[in-house]
């Protein structure tokens, strides 16, 4: 043979072997079962190959007692044991057989007292450990992490059904099942009952893809292994296991039997209402793991109506709430909600109010351990934003999240386009909230309508979102915020309808109430529909 470097296994056309013969860069292939040989050129050889010596036999047939696994079953599997002089079990033999021949070739040899294993002879073409036992094709066949716990499987089923073990351990596993997959694929059903550890489930979770989709379960025992089981006489508990292990399925895939603790579990989501009773007829509230979007154009009071949330959050509920105003500064945003608390406009300067009683509204509100606000101003990056809100969730457990406002996190993004941003950051935020469980409130601009502009009343719809269709697609709830700014009746000047735009909850949409800023207290307050407006409830 020439020097060269081996390229692959292939079936040998001589002997029929399925990857005996050994492929080489020059062209070269040997066959190490027969002696087959072909050379460089072409020309075929086949040269007189030692035989294969069968492999001995070591110990004898007997049951592994200390197992519970009875002489019937280590027969069936071709197990033997050795003897100390006590009459105790030193040895276990496993033997392994070629997946061609049905020849044993090699085995796996279990030491008693130090419960370690050393291999003899060879296992280049061996299958499962038991596979020569179970022809092609069946109803079920079981597959162990370990040879031992294939002999208590058999041993629980009075060695009626096919079982077979991988041969390297949960770290060779799916290159064991990939190896034998074919035949495997012949039953209708393959049934995966690794170890119960980490290592064991890592390695069972690594398998079950392998299989055609609803062929591969995955049984869930109440001990490490099978063996255990066995040993504990949990017979009847296994056999429920394994008639009951689940059918895997790829992530995000839920059967319908599966889903009635979370039907049920939704008896337990709270709707907490909304400060203004009429908009509660249609929303139903807000709920954690909801991301609601409040938009309006410029100057409608947005940025009020966020701060009665805040308070209302602050003062209605017991969890924490971080607040991310990126276009106001900390010291703003906290006087924006005092203002609330003491029903005055606290930032303007003709406002008059005792140091004890600005006091009062601060302890009120913030003194507290439960509210945190984002020492920040400007644009800011998408990966820094949503670290921030990963860690008011998980860091410090707030429940529910304002974030104001959308377009300004994407003025910090260089990506020269506005729609595509909008469309990763909206991603990012619906996954985060699903994730952390908040309840998300977002504030988000309008495109300016062809028509007549926000500021002028026009009504406000999904399609005038800024960005592609995200924002609309992946908000629960979407609110608009309405206000004709120039009216010349001061009423209707200072009144906005709020206009809800979708709602996932319960599908209604329409005007949900009006909301009248008195300028005396800076209050937003429900109100009827202001004189000069003629709009109408719509479902």
């Amino acid at each position: 043979m020439t020097d060269s470097k081996f390229v692959k296994h292939e079936p040998c056309t001589q002997c029929g072997s399925k990857n005996n013969l050994a492929r080489y860069d020059d062209g070269h292939a040997y066959c190490f079962g027969c002696g087959y040989y072909v050379s460089g050129d072409g020309m075929e050889v086949v040269v007189e190959a030692k035989p294969r010596r069968a492999m001995e036999t070591v110990g004898t047939i007997g049951a592994i007692s200390d197992r519970k696994i009875s002489k019937a079953t280590c027969e069936l599997f071709g197990v033997t044991v050795e003897y100390n002089t006590d009459g105790s079990i030193s040895k276990h033999h496993y033997v392994y057989h070629d997946r061609d021949t049905g020849e044993p070739i090699g085995s796996k040899v279990r030491t008693t007292a130090t419960k370690d294993f050393y291999s003899t002879g060879s296992f280049s073409n061996s299958g499962l450990f038991g596979q020569r036992l179970w022809g092609e094709g069946g109803k079920a066949i079981t597959i162990t992490e370990g040879e031992l716990d294939a002999l208590a499987v058999s041993e629980m089923f009075n060695n009626k059904f096919p079982v077979v073990s991988i041969r390297s351990g949960a770290k060779g596993a799916v290159k064991d099942i990939k190896e034998n997959l074919e035949w495997l694929e012949s039953y209708d059903s393959v049934i995966i009952c690794f170890d119960n550890d980490k290592v064991g489930q890592e390695a069972a979770n690594a398998v079950l893809p392998l299989f055609s989709p609803n062929k591969a379960k995955n049984v869930t025992l109440p001990l490490k292994d099978a063996g255990e089981m066995l040993k504990d006489n949990r017979i009847k508990q296994f056999t429920s296991c394994w008639y009951e292990a689940r059918t895997f399925k790829p992530d995000g895939i839920v059967s319908g039997k599966d889903t009635w603790d979370l039907i049920e579990s939704q008896k337990d989501v709270v709707s907490i209402p909304y400060p203004w009773q009429d908009l509660n007829e249609i929303t139903y509230g807000f709920r954690q793991k909801e991301l609601v979007t409040i938009t309006s154009g410029s100057g409608m009071g947005k940025s009020q109506i966020m701060r009665e949330l805040e308070h209302y959050l602050i003062k209605n509920t017991k969890d924490n709430v971080g607040i991310l105003a990126l276009e106001e500064s900390v010291d703003k945003t906290a006087l924006g909600i005092m203002s609330v608390e003491a029903n005055l406009p606290l930032h303007l300067p003709t406002t008059v109010i005792s140091k004890e009683d600005k006091r009062a509204a601060f302890d009120n509100t913030l003194n507290n351990d439960r509210v945190f606000l984002l020492d920040h101003f400007g644009s800011t990056s998408e990966d820094n934003l949503l670290s921030k809100v990963r860690y008011l969730a998980k860091g410090l457990d707030c429940k529910w999240i304002i974030l104001d406002h959308l377009s300004i996190v994407v003025s910090g993004e260089d990506t020269g386009d506005e729609r595509k941003a909008i469309d990763v950051i909206m991603t990012r935020l619906r996954q985060l909230v699903q994730e952390t469980g908040i309840g998300l409130f977002l504030v988000s601009h309008l495109k300016r309508p062809s028509g007549k502009g926000h500021e002028e009343g026009a009504q406000v719809s999904l399609a005038e979102l800024r960005g592609s269709a995200a924002i609309a697609q992946l908000s629960d709830m979407v609110i608009g915020l309405e206000r004709n700014q120039q009216h010349e009746d001061e009423e209707v000047r200072n009144t906005t309808t709020v206009r809800v735009l979708k709602n996932r909850f319960a599908g209604l949409t329409g005007i949900g109430c009006y909301l009248y800023y008195d300028k005396h207290t800076g209050r937003m307050i429900q109100t009827g529909i202001p004189t000069g407006n003629d709009s109408d409830m719509e479902f």
